[in-house]
């Protein structure tokens, strides 16, 4: 057998969270030690989420998992939005600040999500990336703990320093993701995600119903009972809302008249990729991320498969409709076409409007011809914040869009702003938002990673996730308030 190597230890300086001390290997002798090396940006990263969290569940006494958080985007350094995404994402585990990859380089890391286990005498065991591998961990840490336990070498019990903390702050709303309006403008439609609901208020924030218990489940049944996962996207098909379920990789329908919510599609597990078309009820999603609906069809941002699926109102069938599954930005026919993780849709017309998150671009799918390009967006490691246009503009990371008048008003959500595009001349240019997140309405007006947006004359309305609220904007004048929620 080969001898394994001594694992690194962490740099001093560096910044913790979840934990009332910095940690090292050597505080950390006698526990198995499980490094997750993410950034928040990434889907992959929060599909791992789940099985860490039964891991740790499993193996209480004898694992400790350690998040090292390595940025993608320059937004992602920042330990206030990483302390966010920690609460947004409900980790509990000790994480750390990467923010120079000095653990990433240490480790030979090469893609987010990787994985490290380290025995319980600082010895590393093996390394494994991408998602998916619960049954390898699982195996691979049982084994260690049955082999420390026999050499009496391990050290049983929950670490005092370990204790989950959260940034999140008190409100009606909890990290909101995505609104529409009804045809009428006079009721809007809010994924409350982190509370695991959909509030209907009306223009002004009066709260007039609420979908969902509140408790996190796949449970269908009356609106006050059934149970979502972190639901997104939303849209409305007459007396029906169509919810993302995105957690749940599912697709619920609300019954408005009935005050009724059952499951339309997905089976409540991640699909696995490359899925073909096939029964609504049968065919496994992966993390639905937005909806827009065209005739008698529902888009669907599938953000965990890269690709743009389609689900019939029938309810007979769903599959995928563009992309192949790789993620990259290739344009194109829909079959070779490629996308990273879309996270926001927007139809006018015949033309589908994509935010492509992780290649920081917005594409653009044309129903008659079945051709994909890109309006602005480079790549997947080209992006900022530049207004401008065609090729030199630059986003990062946006997830929320909406169509207006012959343009496009984009969330652009790691720079904290609201942009509007115009397709046909490819120019982008911020409409409000400084660049940096903050809270403040008054003077230049501040938001905190928006995603979603919708317009009711005369207003833009914006989920300003990560302050917990709804802000209203003012189109002639550009002026901004918030929409309080009143019962």
């Amino acid at each position: 057998m080969a001898e394994k190597l001594q694992a690194s230890d962490f740099p001093q300086n560096l910044e913790w969270f979840n934990t009332t001390e910095p940690l090292s290997l050597e505080k950390l002798r006698g526990k198995i030690v499980l490094l997750d090396f993410w950034t928040y940006c990434c889907i992959n990263c929060i599909h791992v989420l789940p099985d860490l969290k039964k891991l740790e569940q499993k193996y209480r006494e004898e694992l400790v998992v350690v998040g090292v958080h390595c940025a993608k985007f320059p937004n992602e350094r920042n330990a206030k939005n990483i302390r966010e995404a920690i609460a947004r994402y409900e980790i509990e585990h000790p994480v750390v600040n990467d923010h120079t990859f000095t653990v990433w380089k240490a480790y030979h890391v090469r893609s987010w999500p990787t994985m490290v286990l380290i025995d319980p005498e600082g010895k590393m065991v093996g390394t494994v990336s991408g998602e998916g591998n619960w049954d390898f961990l699982n195996e691979a840490i049982g084994a260690v703990a049955k082999e420390f336990k026999g050499q009496n070498k391990m050290k049983p019990g929950v670490l005092p320093q370990i204790r989950p903390e959260t940034s999140q702050k008190k409100s009606l709303l909890s990290y909101p993701g995505k609104m529409i309006a009804d045809e009428s403008g006079q009721k809007l439609f809010i994924s409350d995600s982190n509370h695991n609901r959909i509030l209907i208020t009306d223009n002004n924030g009066r709260i007039l119903e609420t979908i969902g218990s509140g408790e996190t489940g796949l449970g269908d049944g009356g609106t006050a009972q059934a149970t979502f996962n972190h639901p997104q996207g939303i849209c409305l098909v007459n007396e029906n809302l169509y919810v993302a379920d995105t957690e749940n990789h599912a697709i619920r329908k609300v019954d408005l008249a009935a005050k009724k919510v059952t499951t339309v599609a997905g089976t409540g597990k991640q699909a696995a990729p490359f899925a073909t078309p096939g029964n609504p009820m049968t065919t496994h999603l992966n993390s639905p991320w937005d909806l827009a609906t065209f005739e008698n069809r529902i888009f669907i941002a599938m953000a965990g498969s890269h690709q743009i699926w389609m689900f019939d109102l029938d309810e007979n069938q769903i599959g995928p409709f563009a992309g192949t599954g790789q993620e990259n930005r290739i344009d194109g026919p829909l079959q070779t076409s490629c996308f990273a993780q879309p996270s926001g849709l927007a139809l006018d017309g015949h033309k589908l409007y994509v935010a492509d998150s992780e290649t920081s671009s917005i594409r653009k799918i044309d129903l008659a011809t079945g051709e994909v390009t890109t309006v602005v967006g480079i790549a997947l490691f080209d992006f900022g914040d530049v207004d401008g246009y065609g090729d030199q503009v630059r986003l990062q990371h946006p997830i929320g869009l909406h169509a207006y008048g012959g343009k496009i008003f984009v969330a652009d959500t790691y720079n904290h702003k609201i942009k509007l595009l115009d397709p046909l001349s490819r120019t982008c240019m911020t409409v409000i938002g400084t660049g940096k997140p903050g809270r403040s309405l008054g003077g230049e007006p501040k938001f905190y990673e928006p995603s979603g947006l919708w317009v009711v004359h005369p207003y833009l309305y914006i989920a300003d996730t990560n302050n917990h609220r709804i802000v209203k904007m003012f189109l002639e004048d550009r002026i901004v308030k918030e929409m309080g929620l009143t019962n």
